[in-house]
């Protein structure tokens, strides 16, 4: 609007110069009025670009007191929660204190120490008669071998995992919600049953989840929505819902309720701030606005040159009357008309594209909030142009199984050929075999319409242009091309391929199997689903598959190998089916995921020992990469097989550059992201992996089961990812002060992703997510006294920098 107003400006103040001057030149017989002709044009755009102008700084004083007021709604939103949060505890605590009460009562425990039919059978009469709001309850054999045999798609997935966790740990397991007949909710417990220390049975109880959502619709919800969420951290799925509709919750983790999987999330007031929250910027542009505006309406009674003489405190020319000028000025001819833009441009001009979306690894967005095909277009497009610039020509582009895949991709494909790139649609298929592509067709460039491993509502972009993993400066940088539509402009050509055989057929060619194992393949009905059956039993397994139909919606558990809960129904399946080895993948096929007969998950940096070790028989000297994350026994493993240990940052994308720079023959990352140089091409490939994985335990030279294999590796005390919660942008600012600010005597620190400090006897890491606005956290070490040991020294360091920090240890 100002350079506009600008070019008003210059274009009235000549004519009503020249104008002036003439009439002041004028021999004789003064100039008619002309008092009834219309005001020239120039001055009603004066006069609207001064409302205009006006309007534009009481919005930017609206979205000051927005700002303003911002913190005092997020603290009652966070009042709420806590209140919700409270309140559902005491709920769970009194009702499980209830249902310890009888599970413990001799009605129960006397008849379960004799017979067991008739014994289970008085049990659940009595349980029922104390209870009577049970909705199911039952007593399972104490070896739970009929929960094992049974079939899980009736007696039910979670129901049964609950119980097999129950008898792994002999304690009851977290409260959570489970479906009973008729698709019914219920607010399920498995614990098991003792009597003089002797474990009698392990019991399985179900309430209405009625009697939960009651209490949750009591806590209220303000302004914002409730929402009552079940998994863990960013894999929460809502179980229900309280208040009116929220705005973009992308990035908010729900609080966990205790001794349950449950956890309460607020989805606050769709935000209706517009610009940055600068409460100095927007007071300088509400008052320029507002300045510049009554300049113009000034200008507009009085004549510019009037308007700016007494600004400027000087006496007007000498002349006729002002307002004689004003109303002597002749009508303006039209100005010329501007040459309307491009159609491509002009649809796509009030299109938002949000720069959250734009993260150090990929681009990633919810659909209808952040993402839809008109910014996939965009993206596209600036990708298209960006690839013009490196001098690149042709593109592949895939997609994973969402629901939302093919208009992204489709307008992802409009966009990269209206900037002039030639596209080879591979169609559905795992993000590996994107990568693939761009190898196996000497494209060197590929983009993958991918959501990985994140909710069904989510969508992105994995990117890579000229055999670089685009990340961090170079992802925003494409976000800058959008904002200043720097596009390039062309008629790209599209063809469509199949690449799955091809894909398929190289890995058979590659890796052989020197026994057959029998696995079961857990896809999560990701689009792994269309791929991992056909080749892992073209490489001679015996595959059992679990959830391998591809389905957007992922009906049964999330694809996301990394979380212990995604796992249950598989460690299930592989004791019900005596397999030798279960695998699970995430939702394009990029990360892998091991468990035992036993129920062991076998973490990520122990099966990298394993592929270290491998690749090294063949390789040796080769670096070996691994993440920040990873355990701090992998280096010893790697330098014992005559390899380069080398720690590195966190991410895909960064460990994929750190390859190229060093040369590496094999990396890994915590999350299950395995990239193998040896023998295959550099990029990360959870199906590979697995089939790599099966060619070194078929190949055992002392033909041990797989379960043997892994209890050679060494092993520690260790946590999960823990995470602590902060306000966006704030988890930044904590890193660089603990860098600065914290000491740990006696330890290795390494700063290249947050703070990992490592002592003989263990360590520990606290790095700032790249995805959300969390810390991550964790511990390992040699013994459990050491553990804490590690874990009350980050403690005190922690709190040093923020007191207030609310610790997950």
């Amino acid at each position: 609007m100002g350079s506009w107003l600008a070019k008003k400006k210059n274009d009235a103040l000549p004519d009503a110069e020249f104008h002036g001057a003439a009439q002041a030149d004028a021999p004789s017989a003064p100039a008619p009025r002309v008092r009834a002709e219309p005001v020239g044009l120039a001055r009603y755009a004066m006069l609207v670009g001064a409302l205009l102008l006006w309007i534009l700084g009481a919005f930017f004083v609206w979205q000051a007191w927005l700002v303003y007021t911002e913190q005092d709604d997020i603290a009652r939103i966070e009042a709420v929660r806590a209140a919700a949060v409270d309140a559902l505890s005491r709920f769970l605590a009194d009702t499980n204190t209830r249902l310890q009460r009888v599970l413990t009562s001799d009605a129960v425990t006397a008849p379960l120490s004799g017979e067991w039919e008739s014994g289970r059978e008085a049990a659940i009469e009595a349980a029922k008669q104390a209870l009577p709001d049970l909705v199911v309850v039952d007593f399972h054999r104490p070896d739970i071998a009929d929960v094992l045999a049974a079939d899980f798609a009736k007696t039910g997935y979670a129901r049964s995992a609950m119980l097999v966790q129950a008898s792994s740990t002999h304690a009851a397991v977290p409260a959570q919600s489970t479906t009973g007949e008729g698709g019914k909710r219920l607010l399920a417990f498995a614990s098991p049953v003792t009597r003089e220390n002797r474990i009698l049975a392990y019991a399985y109880a179900a309430f209405p989840l009625d009697s939960l959502l009651a209490v949750l619709r009591k806590a209220g919800s303000g302004a914002a929505r409730i929402e009552l969420r079940q998994g863990a951290s960013m894999n929460e799925f809502v179980v229900a819902s309280v208040g009116s509709n929220g705005g973009d919750s992308s990035d908010i983790v729900g609080k966990p309720i205790a001794n349950s999987l449950f956890r309460v999330g607020i989805m606050p007031p769709a935000s209706l701030i517009f610009v940055p929250r600068s409460l100095v910027l927007l007071g300088v542009l509400a008052l320029l606005a507002l300045a510049v505006g009554g300049i113009m309406f000034y200008a507009r009674l009085v004549g510019w040159r009037a308007a700016f003489d007494r600004l400027l405190r000087r006496s007007p020319p000498a002349g006729p009357d002002v307002m004689d000028e004003i109303l002597k000025e002749p009508v303006p001819m039209s100005a010329p008309a501007k040459p309307a833009p491009s159609a491509a441009v002009e649809d796509q001009d009030d299109v938002h594209v949000s720069r959250s979306m734009f993260r150090a690894y990929d681009i990633r967005g919810v659909l209808g909030k952040t993402l839809n095909a008109d910014v996939a277009r965009l993206i596209g497009r600036a990708i298209g142009s960006e690839m013009a610039s490196r001098g690149l020509a042709t593109i592949a582009v895939g997609r994973d199984g969402r629901l939302s895949g093919p208009a992204l991709s489709a307008a992802l494909i409009e966009g990269l050929r209206a900037a002039g790139a030639n596209v080879t649609d591979i169609g559905a298929a795992p993000t590996p075999v994107l990568y693939f592509a761009t190898y196996h067709l000497g494209l060197g460039s590929g983009v993958m319409v991918t959501g990985s491993h994140n909710p069904p509502d989510y969508n992105g972009f994995k990117i890579v242009l000229g055999g670089e993993t685009l990340s961090e400066d170079a992802i925003q940088k494409l976000y800058t091309r959008i904002v200043e539509k720097d596009f390039t402009k062309g008629a790209g050509t599209l063809e469509k391929r199949n690449l799955i055989p091809d894909y398929i057929e190289r890995i058979v060619g590659d890796v052989r199997l020197a026994r057959p194992l029998k696995i079961v393949v857990d896809c999560g009905n990701g689009i792994p689903g269309a791929v991992a059956p056909e080749l892992f039993e073209r490489l001679g397994a015996d595959v059992v598959p679990l959830f391998c139909e591809v389905d957007g919606n992922f009906p049964n558990h999330h694809p996301d190998p990394s979380d212990p809960h995604n796992l249950e129904d598989l460690i299930l399946t592989v004791k019900q089916v005596k397999a030798h080895l279960g695998i699970a993948f995430d939702g394009d096929g990029d990360r892998l995921g091991v468990v035992t007969p036993s129920g062991e998950v076998i973490f990520p940096d122990r099966t990298l020992m394993l592929f270290a070790q491998d690749v090294l028989s063949r390789d040796g000297g080769a670096t070996i990469i691994y993440d920040v994350k990873c355990t701090g026994k992998l280096a010893s493993v790697i330098e014992q097989a005559g390899g380069k240990p080398l720690m590195w940052r966190t991410g895909h994308s960064l460990i994929k550059g750190k390859m190229r720079e060093n040369g590496a023959a094999l990396a890994g990352e915590m999350s299950g992201h395995f990239f193998f140089k040896e023998r295959w091409y550099g990029f990360d490939d959870g199906l590979y992996a697995g089939a790599r994985l099966l060619e070194i335990l078929s190949s055992d030279a002392q033909q041990r089961l797989p379960q043997e294999i892994f209890e050679t590796l060494p092993n520690s005390v260790s946590t999960p990812e823990l995470k602590i919660e902060l306000a966006e942008g704030e988890h930044y600012k904590f890193i660089e002060r603990f860098r600065q600010e914290a000491k740990f005597e006696g330890a290795t620190i390494n700063t290249i992703d947050g703070v990992r400090a490592d002592w003989p006897d263990g360590w520990g890491l606290v790095r700032a997510s790249n995805t959300t606005p969390v810390l991550v956290l964790r511990f390992e070490a040699e013994n459990m006294d050491a553990l804490k040991r590690v874990q009350n020294l980050f403690r005190a360091q922690l709190h040093a920098v923020n007191p207030k920090l609310k610790l997950p240890f």
